[in-house]
């Protein structure tokens, strides 16, 4: 039944009991509106609110109406005038002739022709709330808001957190960090210096093609990141290295392209100094053996420089810059200290993949840590204790994530892959070294560090 319909209705032939039942249905029409989980409103919908394209206007005095208060519709200042109107039972005159025209200015000047207008329209006192229901309705929305700060205060509670103990691992491993590596690389002036310039031979020459082309890939990056130009001009890199490696005499010259091995030898036997303080403040790895912890650096050293490394790393040229100019080293500049395409072109995607995470300081702490503390190593003996550390370093990072990342499901998978792609960048890095170190006018070039840890890498 609509109320819009009772006022169609000859209330003059209807029988009191009737009229009677019907406010009772509506009451009990309130009253059910009441117990419904929306927000409660004394307000009701006639056919015509639905074409939200025409203007609302109170029907009482004209100003902007703002629903159907009351079975009419009017402004809030109507509805209230009404309402207060009806629960006082209040009695008013005209002065006048008891016909004033009730606009938005005058309305408070004739209250009884205001209360007449509003009974005109259809305004019934049935649908104003008693006091009890007002009670109801507030404890009813009282009652909402409490359910829902139960509700958040369940949905926060669910929300991920760290742990006291993670916090501090965190803590601890970013301390470490800053203190085992300068981002100003003011000790890079201590090394022997680099060696850019040397003899026009077949290798020098092919060194600065190389330079050049990578130049190029970083150009087509730094236009398009996600383009396959990078990988095409990586591939044509390695392809003019082995094309022009295969000469008869390129073996001759190989030796007088090591410029740059002095000063590369410095910077990675500092690095390896960095990698060791790093590790000894690793939270749990000073209490392994001292064999283990030797087992560790050894297998693991070249890997954590790669990853620290990364930081140096810009996409805009594909280079490390470490500060100076001096120390911003090219991909040429690591052939001539005797690697090759066959290490550097997965070394560059490597660190371009590894840059585009984005990680945070705190993830790329908490994946150097995990990377130094893999059971697995070779000459490792207390498999169970090292594995042990890094599930506790693995469920810190992955907490990290859920927090920081809501929705990066797949980063903590990207960042595992990078440690896999480490171990294959390991596994060539070991290759090139003994090729070199075979050679003593090379080997007489690196340090005793250097040759301590990857001289007698446990294999």
């Amino acid at each position: 039944w609509s109320w819009v319909h009772l006022q169609r209705v000859d209330w003059d032939c209807l029988d009191p009991s009737w009229w009677k039942g019907q406010c009772l249905v509506g009451m009990e029409i309130v009253e059910k509106r009441l117990m419904e989980p929306t927000v409660v409103s004394t307000s009701t919908l006639a056919p015509d609110e639905f074409d939200r394209n025409v203007p609302r206007i109170c029907g009482v005095c004209g100003d902007k109406a703002t629903g159907f208060h009351f079975n009419a519709m009017t402004c809030e200042g109507c509805k209230g005038f009404f309402r207060r109107s009806m629960k006082r039972k209040a009695t008013f005159t005209c002065p006048f002739n008891g016909s004033c025209t009730i606009t938005k200015d005058n309305r408070r000047h004739c209250q009884a022709c205001r209360l007449k207008r509003c009974v005109d329209i259809g305004m019934m006192k049935e649908f104003i709330l008693t006091d009890e229901e007002v009670q109801r309705k507030k404890d009813l929305i009282q009652r909402r808001k409490e359910e829902e700060a139960q509700r958040e205060a369940e949905r926060e509670a669910r929300r991920p957190r760290l742990t006291e103990e993670q916090s501090q691992v965190i803590a601890t491993l970013v301390e470490a960090h800053h203190k085992t590596y300068d981002d100003s690389y003011s000790d890079f002036c201590r090394f022997r210096p680099p060696v850019r310039e040397g003899p026009v031979t077949r290798s020098a020459s092919r060194a600065a093609s190389l330079h050049s082309l990578s130049d190029a890939s970083s150009d087509s990056f730094s236009h398009s990141p996600e383009s396959v130009d990078t990988k095409m001009n990586l591939n044509n890199l390695l392809m003019m290295y082995q094309e022009q490696g295969s000469s008869p005499d390129s073996s001759e010259e190989e030796g007088s392209s090591f410029s740059m091995l002095p000063h590369l030898a410095d910077l990675v036997s500092y690095s390896i100094q960095k990698v060791i303080g790093f590790a000894k403040m690793i939270p749990g790895f000073r209490e392994l053996t001292a064999e283990d912890q030797i087992a560790l650096l050894k297998s693991s050293a070249i890997e954590v420089i790669m990853l620290r490394s990364n930081q140096s790393f810009n996409l805009e040229d594909m280079s490390w810059s470490c500060g100076a100019p001096d120390f911003k080293y090219q991909i040429s500049d690591v052939t001539k200290a005797g690697h090759t395409l066959e290490l550097l072109e997965p070394l560059v995607k490597f660190q371009v993949g590894l840059k585009k995470l984005n990680l945070h300081e705190e993830e790329h702490v908490l994946l150097m840590a995990i990377c130094l503390l893999s059971p697995d190593r070779p000459g490792v003996q207390d498999h169970a204790r090292i594995e042990a550390l890094q599930d506790r370093l693995s469920e810190t990072l992955q907490a990290y994530i859920q927090l920081h990342h809501p929705g990066g499901r797949l980063l903590y998978a990207k960042m595992i892959q990078k440690l896999a792609d480490l171990r294959s960048l390991n596994e060539e890095h070991s290759k090139q070294y003994r090729s070199l170190s075979f050679q003593p006018e090379h080997s007489m070039q690196l340090t005793p560090l250097v040759l301590e840890v990857f001289g007698s890498e446990v294999s």
